[in-house]
């Protein structure tokens, strides 16, 4: 028996919670509600005293993931299917798309919606109707299945 199934009601709850967590931790160590592409544009900028902790934190998530797939059986069902070159292109397309909008999905979902930020919740909606019609565009053309 696996020791962490998806499946559990309280693994979801307990990972809301650490995002919640880390959140104000990032936010209380910097004064800046954390949001994933601003950290690692300041680690690509290198900034004097602003490295460390985005480091700690960006590390922390990545550990973390690592430790769901090694502790979860049924996480490998989450695996990407895609191309190694299509992931590049994806990960390129975020990061124009988190710039071109001010942040990213966890700074406005997480951080913006958290605070009240009406600019976050515009965002969170933009960036889900976004991947809502990406998927159906996808799946209507291209004929991919999740």
């Amino acid at each position: 028996m696996p020791l962490l199934s998806i499946d559990q009601p309280l693994i979801p709850l307990a990972g809301g919670i650490l995002i919640g967590l880390g959140t104000l931790l990032g936010a209380g160590a910097s004064g800046v509600p954390p949001g994933i592409s601003g950290l690692c544009s300041e680690i690509l900028r290198a900034q004097k005293n602003a490295v460390g902790w985005r480091l700690v934190f960006v590390a922390g998530m990545i550990a973390g993931g690592l430790l769901v797939f090694r502790l979860s059986p049924a996480a490998s069902a989450y695996r990407p299917s895609g191309s190694l070159l299509l992931m590049i292109v994806a990960g390129l397309l975020v990061g124009v798309g988190t710039r071109v909008g001010g942040g990213c999905t966890s700074g406005h979902g997480v951080c913006g919606i958290g605070l009240g930020s009406k600019r976050g919740f515009a965002g969170t909606l933009l960036f889900m109707g976004a991947a809502m019609v990406t998927v159906f565009v996808v799946r209507q053309i291209g004929g991919a299945t999740p």
